[in-house]
């Protein structure tokens, strides 16, 4: 009996799989309730960018993963659904509905100084498994993108599980697109986007947010080598301790581990190596004391 065949594969330039990580975080949305975009404008401008998306090409493949204060779940795939564009709403808006009250009920603190960070390294983590598991299941391969609608701060204790997915989709040739809805500029999704390939955007004018996810997202990446699409410019390179979280410019780094951290310690509490005494004697003249690069 003769072998059976597989499927060739099919890989298209111009077919999209975007994957959108929808910041939700009920207390970044708290705190900006008096502002030009309130989280239902935002909604009606991202259900607007999902369609002409979907419009640009009947291949086309989106997928919207809700980030929490605590947690991140899929709240709808273009693959599943049979209905058209009003139905889309209807079922997108009751599955972040439903997430946003889940999200509550873990959510049981009490934030003193500003907004929690939303869990953007697990949002990530998912994002990218989707994307292995449309590879190796079908026989047709879009250009795969990621899309961060990021609103609230970056969480220090992330540090680490989102460098890891930066260097995954990097490794995978997958571009993170950012587009930072919140007050302040987000380090994480700087480097995610320069290190990938992608497009990092703060809009100036939050109440036309559609023109820019339309004119500089909505576009695929063979479409991109001949647009002006906006460049990195300022980076923030700066690392967080391993310690204490916080964003350093100077810092210690474990020469085993590269673990980092803002004082000196005798002892890594990362892989457990003991650091040598000539190090510790003098801080300002020790070898494993490094500064984050500058652009």
């Amino acid at each position: 009996m003769a072998p059976a065949k597989l499927a060739p594969k099919i890989y298209t330039d111009d077919v999209s799989l975007l994957l959108v990580l929808l910041d939700i975080n009920p207390f970044f949305w708290t705190s900006v309730e008096d502002s030009s975009l309130p989280f239902s404008k935002l909604l009606s401008h991202v259900l607007a960018f999902l369609n002409s998306i979907l419009l640009l090409n009947q291949l086309n493949h989106v997928v919207v993963i809700a980030t929490g204060f605590n947690t991140c779940d899929y709240v709808y795939d273009s693959s599943m659904e049979e209905a058209g564009s009003n139905q889309r709403a209807e079922g997108l808006l009751q599955k972040l509905q439903d997430f946003v009250v889940k999200d509550e009920k873990m959510s049981k603190v009490d934030l003193v100084d500003g907004v929690g960070s939303s869990l953007l390294s697990g949002a990530l983590s998912m994002a990218l498994c989707y994307i292995q598991r449309v590879f190796r299941s079908g026989s047709l391969h879009p250009q795969p993108r990621i899309l961060c609608l990021q609103g609230s701060p970056d969480g220090p204790e992330q540090y680490v599980a989102i460098m890891n997915g930066i260097f995954s989709a990097q490794r995978s040739m997958v571009p993170i697109d950012s587009c930072m809805i919140g007050a302040q500029h987000s380090a994480f999704l700087q480097q995610a986007s320069y290190i990938t390939g992608g497009v990092y955007l703060k809009p100036q004018q939050l109440d036309g947010l559609f023109e820019y996810l339309s004119t500089v997202f909505a576009t695929d990446l063979h479409s991109r080598a001949f647009l002006q699409l906006p460049k990195p410019t300022g980076v923030d390179f700066r690392a967080s301790c391993f310690c204490h979280k916080n964003t350093i410019d100077m810092g210690y780094i474990c020469s085993v581990c590269l673990s980092i951290f803002c004082k000196n310690h005798k002892k890594c509490s990362t892989c457990g190596s003991v650091f040598g005494q000539a190090q510790a004697s003098d801080p300002s003249t020790s070898n494993n004391k490094r500064k984050t690069p500058d652009l």
